[in-house]
């Protein structure tokens, strides 16, 4: 037992849920309340990060499930938490920034989006299309904003972007602010409205729509992503971010899947339990299999006593381009062995 569930209720799942289940619940939550998709959600997300953080690491987990969320303020070895965007970027890998040799280059946010695919997309393999709307760099000014040698130093705060604010709290004590200058919107540059470019009205970039060919591999998981590198936001002087297509797998109604392996439950009649019996499963590329007990596994005189007692069984339709397979033994012989009969496995390469 827990002593309390919040964290456990924010992400929709229960306490004995597995790493994996949490894992999948924040990734879909995350995509949903994101401040650049979701603006007024900003609490919401902030409150399923800080419920992730705690339920995906072992020790953290163990402590809020004895004691909530006061047995983690008080514990002294927790360490500080990580902010919502910290834990964001590190979970899809969408950092904001690069590091080569002694600087660090400036990059633009990178843009995920969240894909539903069936189990057949990830089976067989798939093409998907998405379109969506990204700002360029304007062509008519090249990024500029304006005519070349249009662009001055902004006045404000003398092309840094930032002024400094002082405020008065008490005789003899002030405040200082840093924020980031109106005037410029931080550039630390400005442009005569007069010279301002036509096509972007001086912005710098406009936006654009943008088809991307997602293309899914056989064998590929739920939750892979699929990276276009360079192909998010531009801006002036900053390198476009990426964006990240996350893939998410739909329920599927026959099949479940296991890593590379594909399980069914198939009810079956008694007298097809013990009498043998044949059926036609269609499988995700749509082929059919027959599935049946192999010779002398009931003598003939025994099975015909056992149709007499039992009721009948479903005569069941057969298409004639079925293929037939053998899937292994009723029951087998080795004990040790463990199995009971054979699975079907999802392709991957």
């Amino acid at each position: 037992m827990v002593k309390e569930t919040t964290f456990y209720d924010l992400l929709g799942v229960s306490p004995s849920a597995s790493v994996s289940e949490i894992k999948k619940s924040y990734r879909k939550l995350a995509l949903k309340y994101h401040p650049d998709k979701n603006p007024e959600a900003g609490d919401k997300f902030k409150q399923i990060s800080h419920a992730y953080e705690v339920l995906s690491d072992e020790k953290k987990r163990r402590i809020y499930d004895e004691g909530g969320e006061e047995a983690l303020n008080g514990a002294s070895d927790m360490g500080g938490f990580h902010s919502p965007m910290d834990i964001f970027d590190m979970f899809f890998g969408t950092g904001r920034g690069r590091q080569r040799g002694s600087h660090r280059e400036r990059k633009g946010k990178d843009m995920v989006h969240q894909l539903k695919v069936s189990l057949e997309d990830l089976y067989n393999g798939a093409t998907r299309q998405l379109a969506l709307q990204k700002s360029i760099l304007c062509p008519k000014c090249d990024g500029i904003g304006g005519k070349k040698g249009s662009v001055v130093t902004c006045n404000t705060c003398s092309g840094s972007g930032m002024y400094v604010r002082i405020h008065q709290i008490a005789p003899g004590m002030v405040q200082q602010i840093q924020a980031q200058c109106r005037d410029c919107d931080g550039s630390g540059e400005r442009i005569p409205d007069k010279d301002h470019c036509k096509n972007c009205q001086g912005r710098k970039t406009i936006k654009e729509r943008k088809i991307l060919e997602v293309h899914i591999v056989k064998g590929m998981r739920d939750g892979q992503k699929i990276t276009f590198s360079g192909e998010g936001d531009q801006e002036p002087g900053i390198e476009p971010g990426d964006v990240v297509i996350v893939l998410d797998e739909k329920n599927h109604s026959v099949f479940k899947r296991n890593d590379i392996d594909l399980y069914m439950q198939l009810e079956i009649d008694l007298v097809e339990a013990l009498c043998g019996f044949k059926k036609t499963l269609e499988t995700l590329d749509q082929r059919h299999i027959v599935n049946f007990p192999p010779d002398g596994f009931i003598t003939p005189p025994s099975r015909r006593q056992l149709e007499q007692l039992l009721p009948p069984r479903e005569e069941v339709m057969i298409p004639d381009d079925a293929e037939e397979h053998d899937l292994g033994n009723a029951y087998d012989e080795d004990e040790d062995s463990g199995h009971r009969g054979a699975g079907v496995q999802c392709q991957s390469q």
